[in-house]
Order: structure tokens, then C-alpha cells, then sequence
């Protein structure tokens, strides 16, 4: 049963994954998604689609690296070589995304008013923002139902 549990994940991880949104759509239903619970006003709504236009067009980029490193981490354990070089090269992959993400929601609370901020930061914990990549990948939606897409 292990066996066939096995193939099937490797057989899986090898397929082509679906072709992810362009980044403007993404930050386009974000914007209009935090628009709506935080009254956004036409410079923040601006200033938010550039943002997250950038931290989607980074995360795609990063998620494309990080399955060739998946990739190579398999091929690491079948062989019994590189283990550690494949797993450094993921985790230095998480830590760029971690920080792309964390980088932009702050940038974003920073443009916020008072108010807003308080009614984000009860949204979702910062730290989560709403494009961030995380294990759902760019667009995931938060912890609690928050503005994530």
C-alpha cells in the first residue's frame, strides 16, 4: 500500500501544473477585494495593484524555481545524492517568497489609514497578507476568510 502511495505522489508531482492567472488579474481581484472591506480610496487602490502586481509576477517566478527544485530533491533521494544541496536550495526558495510576502503586506499596511489598519490586522495576522504565496501558493485564501483571493 506505501508502495503504490509512493508512485502515485511521484507520478503526481511530475505532471504539468495548470497555467497560474497573469499577476494583474490576481492583484485586480485582490484590489477589488480589499476595496470593498477597507474603503479603499483611488491612490491606495493604485499603490495596492502595483504591489501586488509585483509580489505575484515574484511568487510565480519563485514557484516555478521551487517545482524544478521539488524536482531535483526527487531525483536527490533516488540517488542518494544532494539531499542536502536540493533541501538548501528550498528552503532559500521559501525564505525569498516568505519575505516577497511579508515585504509587500507591509508595505501595503503602511498605506493604510489608522482605521484601516485595524480593520486589516482583524482581517487576517499580518504576516499573511492577501496575494501572499504560502502553502496555497499566490492567492491562497487566508486564515479566517480575509481579503485573499
Amino acid at each position: 500500500m506505501l508502495v503504490a502511495i509512493c508512485l502515485c505522489a511521484q507520478t503526481t508531482s511530475t505532471t504539468t501544473p495548470p497555467t497560474p492567472p497573469a499577476p494583474a488579474q490576481v492583484a485586480a481581484n485582490i484590489v477589488a477585494r480589499l476595496t470593498t472591506l477597507l474603503d479603499l480610496t483611488s491612490d491606495q487602490q493604485a499603490s495596492a495593484t502595483t504591489l501586488f502586481t509585483n509580489q505575484v509576477t515574484v511568487d510565480q517566478a519563485l514557484q516555478t524555481q521551487m517545482q524544478a527544485a521539488r524536482t531535483a530533491l526527487q531525483t536527490a533521494i533516488t540517488s542518494n545524492s544532494g539531499i542536502s544541496t536540493a533541501a538548501a536550495a528550498i528552503g532559500s526558495l521559501t525564505t525569498q517568497q516568505v519575505a516577497n510576502d511579508a515585504t509587500t503586506d507591509a508595505a501595503f499596511y503602511a498605506s493604510l489609514t489608522s482605521t484601516q489598519q485595524a480593520k486589516y490586522t482583524s482581517l487576517q495576522p499580518l504576516g499573511q497578507g492577501p496575494g501572499g504565496g504560502g502553502p496555497g501558493g499566490p492567492g491562497r485564501p487566508p486564515a479566517g476568510g480575509g481579503p485573499g483571493h
